[in-house]
């Protein structure tokens, strides 16, 4: 399917980007039809893309298919909130959480997190995957990334009950202080790890950039998420001075909001 060339979509100087998780899908699942018709819809008006914390694998995973890469379906692909990022279908310049932090400070944080988990009590479960290293950022997850949806879904209510993860990085804080780092808690299991100012805002720098590619000016970026607030991982790109921000419930809400704003 083809589409008109990005400074001749009808409503000017306009991109949406999407969170993933929570936004465009249900949690670590597929797409709807109805949600990626919708977005072929609004490609049509506007420039759109998604800014996900996840790798690319997984966001092919959640809205490609075996024979449609995920690249072909935005114009703008921000994996790992833009460390990884792909401009129709191309890739861009990409950057790495090791190289910034060093080996050495990188394991003593991999070491300190397996202990403290290794020292929970009352876990609903622990799995496999406890902390995933990505290109951008690490992702740590208290009940392991291997965990089945239902394990999932009872470690998100345990995690209500107790605060696990909001205490977890509030200790990791305090012990690696010296390190630049950010936290964000996102999806159901997990936080995210990255150096201050890799947060989703990231993704911002290559839409900015669009203006000595292409002479496009984004003046108007319409964010969607559905952690949009504080310590959410969507919150610091929702509440840029750069986006116009629209906090989701889930995807049937998104759905709504679009339809909404764009009149589709």
């Amino acid at each position: 399917m083809s589409f008109p060339e990005l400074q001749d979509r009808p409503i000017k100087e306009t991109i949406c980007l999407f969170d993933v998780d929570g936004t465009v899908t249900p949690a670590r699942q597929s797409a709807s039809p109805e949600m990626l018709k919708l977005l072929l819809q609004l490609r049509e008006k506007c420039a759109i893309g998604f800014v996900g914390g996840s790798d690319l694998v997984k966001q092919q995973e959640q809205l490609g298919t075996p024979s449609v890469p995920v690249t072909s379906l935005f114009d703008f692909c921000f994996a790992e909130n833009g460390l990884t990022a792909y401009r129709l279908g191309q890739p861009l310049e990409s950057t790495s959480f090791l190289k910034h932090l060093g080996e050495p400070n990188y394991q003593k944080l991999a070491k300190f997190v397996l202990r403290y988990i290794s020292e929970l009590e009352g876990l609903p479960a622990m799995r496999g995957t406890f902390i995933e290293f990505r290109n951008g950022m690490i992702n740590v997850s208290p009940v392991g990334r291997n965990a089945s949806k239902q394990e999932r879904d009872e470690f998100e209510a345990w995690d209500k009950g107790t605060g696990c993860r909001a205490k977890f990085v509030e200790v990791l804080k305090k012990e690696f202080a010296d390190l630049g780092l950010t936290y964000s808690i996102g999806g159901q299991i997990s936080f995210d790890v990255f150096p201050t100012g890799w947060d989703k805002t990231y993704a911002l720098r290559h839409v900015e950039a669009e203006k000595q590619v292409s002479g496009i000016d984004y003046k108007h970026i319409h964010f969607f998420g559905d952690k949009s607030f504080k310590g959410g991982n969507d919150y610091e790109i929702y509440s840029d001075e750069r986006t116009i921000g629209h906090a989701v419930k889930g995807p049937e809400d998104t759905m709504k909001i679009v339809r909404e704003t764009f009149g589709l």
